[in-house]
C-alpha cells in the first residue's frame, strides 16, 4: 500500500502491502473553528492526513492511510504488536494438516445500518469480491496459493460458521482472514449487474462522490461526512460488537475527525496551538516538541524503528502502449534497465547525511523491503548486501557499463545522450521533499541531472497504477511482520509491482511486457515461502528474496526513521507501537475531559 505520509498511521494490517506504513498521523487544521462549539458537546478527537481519500470502495484501494482502517474489520485482527486476535469471529478451529479453518462468528453481529452480519457476508466478500477476476483488486495477490495461483475455497456451514480450505500448506493462512468483510445486502446487486462497458457496476460503486452516510460499516466507526480538501467525519458505530468489561458499548469516543491538509508544516502549527489531538513527529520538530510536552499537555511516544519502508524506484517497464508508444522513453529505459546504473545510483546516495540533516540523527540506513520488526528480516551482519556511500565506486560502475563524462562533468551514455530523468514524490510531505532534494544533489555529484517534481499524492498514484507515465519515484510502503503481505509488490503479476507493472484488469492494454529472470526467481521464492510451515526454512527463503532485491536494486532503500507520535494527554489508553501507531486501539481510547 502506497503511503501518503512519512509518518505513522494506526493501521490494522489487512495484508496488502505489506510493507506498509504504519504512518503516524500528521494533523492539520483546515477550518477547525467550525468544530470548536461542537467539540465542547461531542466527545471527539481530531487528527489529519495529507491527502483526500481516493475511494470509499475497499477492494479498489491502493493507499494508506485510508478510511477502511476505522470502518471495517475482518474475522481476525492484529493488535499493535501484530499478534492475531479474534474480531468478527469469536473462535476458530484449524485442522491437523493446516489446510482447513472453520470460523465461528460472534452472536448477534450487525452492520452499522442494523442489518444482521452473517456467514453470507463472509462468503460474499471473498467469493464475489476478492476472488472475482472482474474486480481489479490488489487483495487477490496475497490470497493466491502455490505456483498455480489458486485461491482458497470459502463456504458457509451455517449462519455463524464458515469454512476456509486451501489446496496446499499456506503459512499466512490465518493472518489473511483479517481482510475487511463487506456488506452483501448493500453491494450484491452492483456486483451482479454489468455496466455498458461490460464491467460490474461495483467498480463505480462507493466512490468518493457517494454520500458517506450510505457507506455501511462493521468497524468501530462509520462515515458521517466528507468535504473534499477539508475533512472526513467518522461517527461512532452504534452496532459495533465490542464491549468493555462492564458491558458498556465501545468505542467510547463519539466522533473522529480526519482533517485533510497538504502541508505537514500546517499540521505542526495546529498541534502546537492545541487544535489537534495527535501528530506524527518529524525529526526536525522533535527537539521543539520535546521541550513543549509538559506545557502543551501531550506525550511523545517512541515506538522504535518505523515499520514501513521509504525508497526510490526506477520504471523498468519495456512494454508498449496499445498505440505502439513505449511506456518509458527507450533511451532512459536502457539506462534504468542497466544493473550497473541502478547500483551506481545506490552507491551515490549519502544516507548518513540524509539521516543527519533531514532526520536530525533520528534514524538508520535501510536496506531491506522487510520490516525490522519481522522475524524474517535479514540484516547486513547476516549477509545482506548494502550500498554504503561511495561516489567513486558509482562512477567506476558507470564507466564500466559504457557511460562517459563530458568536459563539464555531465554523465552521458555511450551514444552521447546526457543522463537526465524526473523524480516524483508526493507534495506537502516535507520529509520526502527534503529527501528528494538530497537525491537530486547526490546524483548531481556523479554527473546525473535529476528534475525533482513533488506532485499531489492522488495524481502520483494515478501515474504509477494507471498511466505508468513516470521515470523514478520516491515513496513509502506500509509494513508488517508477514512477508507474504508484500506479495502484491514482489510477485511479477502483483498489483503494486510498480517498477515493472504488467497488464492490469480494467486498465489500458500494453504490449511486449517482459519479466526478468530475477523477477521470476522472486516469484518462485515468495510462493515457496508461503508454502513452507517450518519457520527456520521460511526465514532462509525470505533471506534469499532480500538478497536478490538488494543485488538487483529495482528499489533503492534509504532511511529507517524512528516511529514517533505526540498525543494529547487527554486521550487515555494509548498503546503506541511502530506497527500499530497511536490509534490502532481507537475503540478503547477515552477522553479525560
Amino acid at each position: 500500500m502506497f503511503s501518503a505520509a512519512f509518518l505513522t498511521v494506526p493501521l490494522r494490517r489487512w495484508g496488502l502491502v505489506a510493507l506498509v506504513a504504519m504512518l503516524a498521523i500528521a494533523l492539520s487544521a483546515c477550518n477547525l473553528t467550525n468544530f470548536k462549539t461542537e467539540a465542547a458537546q461531542v466527545p471527539q478527537i481530531v487528527v489529519s492526513t495529507l491527502s483526500d481519500p481516493k475511494t470509499f470502495n475497499y477492494p479498489l484501494n491502493q493507499e494508506a492511510p485510508n478510511v477502511f482502517t476505522y470502518i471495517y474489520e475482518g474475522l481476525v485482527t492484529e493488535n499493535g504488536n501484530s499478534e492475531i486476535e479474534p474480531a468478527l469471529a469469536e473462535s476458530w478451529e484449524i485442522s491437523e494438516d493446516k489446510r482447513r479453518i472453520v470460523f465461528t462468528l460472534r452472536e448477534g453481529l450487525k452492520w452499522s445500518d442494523g442489518a444482521p452480519l452473517t456467514a453470507d457476508d463472509i462468503t460474499f466478500t471473498y467469493n464475489d469480491l476478492y476472488f472475482n477476476e472482474k474486480i481489479p483488486t490488489d487483495t487477490r495477490d496475497v490470497l493466491r496459493i502455490g505456483e498455480s495461483g489458486a485461491l482458497p475455497t470459502v463456504r458457509k456451514l451455517s449462519d455463524r460458521r464458515i469454512e476456509f480450505t486451501v489446496p496446499e500448506p499456506f503459512a499466512p493462512f490465518l493472518r489473511i482472514t483479517g481482510l475487511p468483510i463487506l456488506p452483501r445486502h448493500a453491494l450484491i446487486d452492483s456486483v451482479k449487474t454489468l455496466g455498458s462497458d461490460g464491467n460490474p457496476k461495483f467498480l463505480s460503486t462507493w466512490g468518493v462522490d457517494t454520500d458517506p452516510s450510505k457507506i455501511i460499516a462493521n468497524g468501530p466507526y462509520m462515515l458521517a461526512g466528507y468535504v473534499p480538501s477539508q475533512r472526513v467525519i467518522f461517527q461512532r458505530n452504534p452496532h459495533y460488537w465490542r464491549k468493555d468489561a462492564q458491558g458498556n458499548a465501545l468505542p467510547y469516543i463519539e466522533r473522529f475527525i480526519w482533517q485533510i491538509v497538504e502541508s505537514t508544516d500546517t499540521s505542526l502549527l495546529q498541534f502546537r496551538s492545541g487544535g489537534l489531538d495527535a501528530l506524527g513527529v518529524q525529526p526536525e520538530n522533535f527537539s521543539l516538541l520535546k521541550g513543549e510536552e509538559k506545557r502543551g499537555k501531550f506525550t511523545i511516544y517512541n515506538g522504535g524503528p518505523a515499520a514501513g519502508t521509504n525508497f526510490i524506484s526506477f520504471n523498468l517497464n519495456k512494454a508498449r502502449r496499445s498505440d505502439g508508444r513505449p511506456i518509458v522513453d527507450p533511451i532512459r529505459s536502457k539506462w534504468f534497465n542497466t544493473l550497473a546504473f541502478r547500483q551506481a545510483v545506490a552507491y551515490a546516495l549519502d544516507r548518513q547525511t540524509m539521516i543527519n540533516n533531514t532526520f536530525r540523527g533520528i534514524g538508520q540506513p535501510q536496506n531491506s523491503p522487510i520490516s525490522l520488526q519481522s522475524p524474517y528480516y535479514l540484516s547486513a551482519e547476516e549477509g545482506l548486501k548494502v550500498y554504503n556511500y561511495n561516489p567513486e565506486k558509482a562512477k567506476q560502475l558507470l564507466r564500466g557499463a559504457g557511460f562517459k563524462y563530458s568536459a563539464q562533468g555531465q554523465l552521458q551514455d555511450a551514444e552521447g545522450h546526457p543522463v537526465r530523468f524526473t523524480l516524483i514524490t508526493n507534495s506537502g510531505n516535507k520529509i520526502r521533499e527534503a529527501m528528494g532534494a538530497q537525491v537530486k544533489q547526490d546524483l548531481q555529484k556523479i554527473g546525473i541531472q535529476v528534475d525533482f517534481n513533488p506532485i499531489n499524492f492522488n495524481t502520483l498514484v494515478e501515474k504509477l497504477s494507471t498511466t505508468r507515465d513516470w521515470d523514478c519515484y520516491l515513496l513509502g510502503l506500509t509494513g508488517g511482520v508477514e512477508p507474504n503481505d508484500g506479495a502484491n509488490v514482489w510477485l511479477s503479476q502483483g498489483g503494486l509491482h510498480s517498477f515493472n507493472q504488467g497488464p492490469s484488469p480494467g486498465q489500458p492494454p500494453i504490449q511486449g511486457w517482459e519479466v526478468t529472470e530475477w523477477e521470476k526467481e522472486i516469484d518462485r521464492l515468495y510462493i515457496q515461502g508461503a508454502q513452507e510451515l517450518d519457520e527456520a526454512k521460511r526465514k532462509a527463503i525470505y533471506a534469499k528474496t532480500q538478497q536478490i532485491t538488494q543485488e538487483q536494486v529495482p528499489v533503492i532503500y534509504l532511511v529507517n526513521p524512528l516511529s514517533l507520535s505526540a498525543v494529547r494527554d487527554r486521550v487515555e489508553g494509548v498503546k503506541f507501537t511502530a506497527l500499530g501507531g497511536s490509534l490502532w486501539n481507537i475503540y478503547e481510547l477515552k477522553l479525560s475531559e
